[in-house]
């Protein structure tokens, strides 16, 4: 990913600028005729022209200095499968004193009916909110009166007490863009850091020096206003296996560096990591949790009563966090009140979990410290200064000798040292209360393994009856643990498994491991089907390829300019052993394959023979990497397409004389 670093200071000089706003509900036969085969021709609806503005002003009614972001967009729909971008929704951020509000919103949709462009305007009771968490709701409207060929349009204004992100600006979307344009004008007193993220360059960038755009205790301040201008963006395409696309979408960033008061007094908002260090160590829903041992002091010695070394001891304080403390589902590096509030309510958020589960450590004398990360859906973090708002989640790391292990307790389903596929993103920070902070690789402790066993015998009639075997590991293993655990019982987890097998007849089974997710996870299945329909009783075709067949791509871009992200490697094996039983004779079979990856990414592996009359099938799929990058995209597309050619293929059976 290309990421550029601007810093606009007061010696930005002058130089003209090209950007301007389009008039509202002026709508052309251009516009109602633009070709999509210009930027996209599979386009279900494609961004005419969209405009912004950002700016900091004085709020007349409370005299506090906001952010005012102007937005206006006008979009071709195309098909019904254009209709979505007509249901818009706006984040807006709050907290317990400020919110952000929306302020002058206009939608309408425009239909050419004969010979004219007749204008439907939105009726404003149509817009409503959403809370959608204890810092954002949602501004919600559909605009109405859609058809195929409409042109909607859109603007309104938002006002923001948050300074310190300024207003990102997203050039790419779901759909194409013709043009993308965005203006800011950034008081002399501020200093941002600018970061321009994804794939796609700027069509343009000017910049001049605006006199006197902010009148601030009675001292006039000159501004930086500056245009980004992006022109035929095309749509941004998500694929399976992959992180936050905030990540790899063409868009420009602003984080505050530092203000200067018009006395020449600075603050500085970019910190060091020994700043973040002192106010993390010192917080008191942070550092302070990390210290209270005392909330353990009594409960450690039962705890860890049966432990004999140090590990088994952090077993055992794992094991006891996951039972006591439940995860609410909220997200946070910060406990909501405190740990020892959680413990006693038995609930609470991830920093509460494993915040309790690192001061417990601590208090049986082991070496814990915290780990905050950013989840794979919360996007990337900036290493080039820290922004502690990047991050969302904490876990445990302890050492014990020469290994380090890091724990997460919000999942009882995980085993020691397996952290949760949402933390695999690329680093987190380790937070420890005596020593600088550093970072650490977030890569799983263990792969996704698979192993399946099928034995079975072929009846005179048609009819295989015998077992099948699955034993999971890793991720496979809590991913299986969690459907079961779906159900009330395994025994319902069986019976609605029994119904999607609609060639296979379950006749009975064992779950071994369930609930030692240290173990391997273990299902054994009595198992029969008809691998003949009874139209031909000499000659028939078998497919083997019924365990886990793949069928579908799934990668099918042309170009994937962001990585294949797995999150883990994996490995999964299928052995198939038939006994014929003297009944029938094998005339065709599937040709064996042996394919690679670069690199020794990964590879396929398919081998069949018959041994006597006992017909066998060994297939092997492994991904040695968690993570590919887009110049190897390619290869995994044919991978994956070559694998589909030859699970088409089948057994030739003829029935014995």
């Amino acid at each position: 990913m290309k990421k550029f670093l601007f810093l606009f200071l007061l010696s930005i000089l002058s130089i003209t600028a090209f950007s301007q706003n389009f008039d509202y509900g002026a709508i052309t036969y251009d516009d109602y005729e633009f070709d999509r085969k210009k930027i996209d021709s599979n386009a279900n609806a494609v961004v005419l022209k969209e405009f912004g503005t950002a700016r900091i002003d004085i709020d007349d009614a409370t005299g506090r200095l906001e952010l005012v972001f102007d937005y206006h967009v006008k979009i071709k729909i195309y098909n019904k499968e254009g209709f979505d971008n007509a249901n818009v929704i706006v984040p807006l951020y709050k907290d317990d004193t400020r919110e952000e509000t929306i302020n002058d919103l206009k939608a309408s949709t425009f239909n050419y009916v004969s010979g004219r462009f007749v204008e439907t305007a939105m009726d404003r009771k149509a817009t409503f909110f959403e809370n959608r968490s204890k810092y954002t709701k949602l501004l919600k409207f559909t605009l109405p009166n859609l058809s195929e060929g409409s042109i909607i349009e859109y603007s309104y204004r938002l006002k923001s007490p948050n300074l310190f992100n300024f207003k990102t600006w997203n050039f790419q979307s779901n759909i194409p863009k013709v043009i993308s344009e965005y203006q800011v004008l950034i008081p002399g007193l501020y200093n941002y850091n600018v970061s321009l993220r994804g794939y796609q360059k700027l069509t343009d960038q000017k910049v001049e020096l605006l006199r006197e755009c902010l009148r601030l205790n009675g001292a006039t301040i000159d501004c930086s206003k500056i245009t980004y201008l992006m022109k035929n963006v095309p749509a941004f395409i998500e694929e399976d296996n992959m992180t936050a696309p905030s990540n790899f979408k063409s868009a420009v960033y602003f984080e505050l560096s530092d203000v200067v008061n018009p006395s020449g007094a600075k603050t500085s908002y970019t910190k060091t990591w020994k700043d973040v260090d002192y106010e993390l160590t010192s917080d008191k829903s942070f550092g302070s949790q990390m210290k209270r041992k005392d909330v353990y002091k009594e409960l450690i010695p039962a705890i860890i009563n049966d432990a004999t070394d140090d590990l088994n001891k952090a077993k055992a304080i794992y094991n006891y966090i996951k039972k006591q403390v439940k995860w609410d589902n909220y997200y946070g590096i910060y406990s909501v009140d405190n740990i020892k509030k959680s413990l006693e309510n038995r609930s609470g958020c991830v920093a509460d979990v494993n915040l309790n589960l690192i001061a417990a450590l601590s208090a049986a004398n082991l070496d814990a410290e915290a780990v905050i990360l950013s989840t794979r859906e919360n996007g990337a973090i900036n290493k080039l200064y820290p922004v502690i708002s990047d991050f969302n989640y904490v876990v445990a790391k302890v050492n014990i000798g020469d290994k380090s292990y890091m724990l997460d307790a919000t999942e009882p389903l995980l085993p020691f040292g397996l952290l949760p596929l949402r933390c695999m993103n690329d680093q987190g920070r380790v937070i420890n209360l005596k020593k600088p902070s550093y970072w650490i690789d977030l890569k799983a402790s263990q792969k996704t393994v698979t192993n399946y066993i099928l034995n079975g015998k072929l009846n005179q009639d048609g009819k295989v009856i015998g077992t099948l075997s699955t034993i999971s590991q890793g991720y496979a293993a809590y991913n299986k643990r969690k459907e079961i655990k779906r159900y009330t019982s395994a025994d319902e987890f069986v019976e609605k498994l029994d119904d999607r097998l609609t060639k296979i007849k379950i006749v009975n089974h064992t779950i071994d491991n369930l609930d030692s997710v240290e173990n391997p996870l273990t299902e054994n299945y009595e198992i029969e089907f008809t691998i003949t329909d009874g139209s031909n009783k000499n000659n028939f075709y078998l497919s083997p390829f019924f365990i886990n067949a793949i069928t579908k791509n799934p990668f099918n871009l042309n170009v994937r300019t962001y990585p294949v992200d797995l999150g883990v490697a994996s490995d999964e094996r299928i052995i198939i052993n038939i006994d014929l039983n003297q009944h029938y004779n094998l005339v065709e079979k599937p040709k064996d394959m042996a394919i690679g990856l670069p690199n020794n990414g990964g590879r396929y592996l398919l081998q069949t023979q018959l041994d006597g009359k006992t017909l066998s099938l060994s297939q092997i799929l492994q991904f040695n990497n968690a993570i590919y990058e887009p110049d190897e995209y390619p290869y995994l597309k044919a991978f994956y397409s070559k694998i589909i050619q030859s699970q088409k293929a089948e057994y030739l059976l003829k029935k014995a004389d």
